[in-house]
């Protein structure tokens, strides 16, 4: 069978786990001259097939010996009941009972990443207030209110925090009746039911059955008026009944165009921002990132992802996979022009130097935070990082004498001064010397 033939094709070409997480539930419904047509589980899964293995699965096609076709993809239909008759066509039986307390809907369990979870989850201070209020959350802590509102730039953890929690909820109170979906679903399902009048039904899921409610990307309601007021009744319902609600977007809440009414509700628990990470968060989520895929990568090549992928941590992940796929081929040997090009591929070019990037590795060298960069001391332990610092940005990034003082709280003088000074010691001092060629030569690579 083509499909099959596709398969194994496939196989050849991507990472076991790449393979049973996105290949293997793709079943073939149709196959003609022109196209082939998959279903996948759910509208995500069908989304990231279409951008991440669209070509892929194509080509594979026509290497398993067929013409070209073109991939469609469809969504599982829910399987109807099959009729309770008997063979010579006796009447229905009864339905069965439910045993109390036993959630009328079959929750979306299937729409979660196996991964993301709280232990997958990298901390740092750039999300650490947005994991503790998820754990809350799923701990049942009325601490930071009935309702958190999660807002932060695309690949920095959302989703991730959001499935952690209906994971951790799940696994610990199975019972709880969670409902897991994008704004854009919720607005889907309210149109089609107040089409085929059953609004009663659309109620009875969401305001009677419904413990925890876990809402992604509710920026796309923005000039969606009905939906708006169908949420805001929703939400207040859910409140005021002590449910647990969680709402994601890419902004925050006051920037959203929605109702007012609406907009209280959304804030009437923790409004919480995740941002992009910091240095040392990064370098932690590349070394996660490797362990999860069985890729040994020396501090050297970690500390070249970390310093140019920044911010979306999807692009970490695709790096590393990338990684792994060319180690396979080399052997399991990587060098520094694998890492380059894979970071080419990914991010684009290299990004160009910031003040931020070189106090951040600056930091790291000598064990400060960029607070004591900051700070009044003269202690030597710091004004002599900090003075490296200055220069090193004056060196390297194309910033002002005065935007780098602002950097550092100072004015121009003294940054002119920190800069004579290092030049000064650099000749004089070898040691110190060395520090500063180190500290160069890894923000030149």
């Amino acid at each position: 069978m083509l499909w099959k033939k596709t398969l194994e094709t496939i196989r050849a070409s991507v990472t076991p786990d790449v393979f049973s997480l996105w290949i293997e539930p793709l079943h073939c419904r149709e196959i003609n001259e022109h196209s082939i047509l998959l279903t996948a589980p759910d509208p995500y899964f069908s989304a990231y097939i279409e951008r991440h293995f669209r070509e892929t699965i194509e080509q594979a096609v026509g290497e398993a010996g067929a013409r070209p076709r073109r991939l469609l993809l469809t969504e599982q239909d829910p399987q109807p009941a099959a009729p309770a008759t008997s063979v010579a066509g006796a009447a229905a039986l009864p339905k069965p009972y439910r045993l109390p307390l036993l959630p009328e809907y079959t929750f979306p369990i299937r729409m979660l990443h196996p991964r993301y979870t709280f232990e997958e989850y990298t901390v740092g201070e750039s999300n650490i207030l947005a994991e503790s209020a998820c754990k809350s959350m799923a701990a049942k802590d009325d601490a930071i209110g009935p309702c958190l509102y999660l807002n932060g730039g695309t690949g920095l953890g959302k989703s991730h925090l959001t499935q952690a929690v209906a994971h951790k909820v799940l696994r610990e109170a199975p019972m709880t009746r969670l409902h897991y979906l994008s704004a854009q679903q919720f607005s889907r399902e309210m149109v089609r039911d107040i089409q085929g009048h059953a609004m009663e039904r659309f109620k009875n899921k969401y305001h009677d059955n419904c413990d925890i409610l876990l809402m992604e990307d509710v920026h796309v309601l923005s000039g969606k008026k009905k939906t708006q007021e169908e949420l805001n009744l929703l939400l207040d319902y859910l409140i005021r009944s002590g449910k647990r609600v969680i709402l994601t977007a890419n902004i925050g809440p006051r920037e959203l165009n929605v109702d007012g009414e609406l907009r209280s509700r959304m804030m009437s628990g923790l409004v919480a921002t995740i941002q992009n990470p910091d240095m040392a968060t990064r370098l932690r989520i590349v070394a996660g990132k490797a362990r999860q895929q069985g890729l040994e990568l020396p501090p050297d090549f970690i500390d070249y992802l970390g310093r140019n992928i920044l911010g979306d941590v999807r692009q970490v992940e695709s790096a590393i996979i990338a990684l792994k796929a060319r180690a396979r081929l080399a052997a399991g040997l990587l060098s520094q022009k694998m890492i380059e090009e894979v970071v080419v591929a990914v991010a684009g070019c290299p990004q160009t130097l910031t003040p931020q990037t070189v106090t951040e590795l600056t930091c790291r060298q000598f064990r400060l935070n960029l607070e004591d960069l900051q700070s009044r001391s003269r202690e030597k332990r710091i004004s002599l990082p900090r003075q490296i610092a200055m220069y090193l940005c004056r060196k390297h990034t194309d910033c002002s004498l005065g935007d780098i003082g602002k950097l550092f709280k100072r004015n121009h003088a003294t940054v002119v001064h920190a800069i004579k000074t290092i030049n000064t010691k650099v000749v004089r001092d070898a040691s110190l010397a060395g520090q500063v060629h180190l500290l160069s030569d890894k923000l030149k690579r």
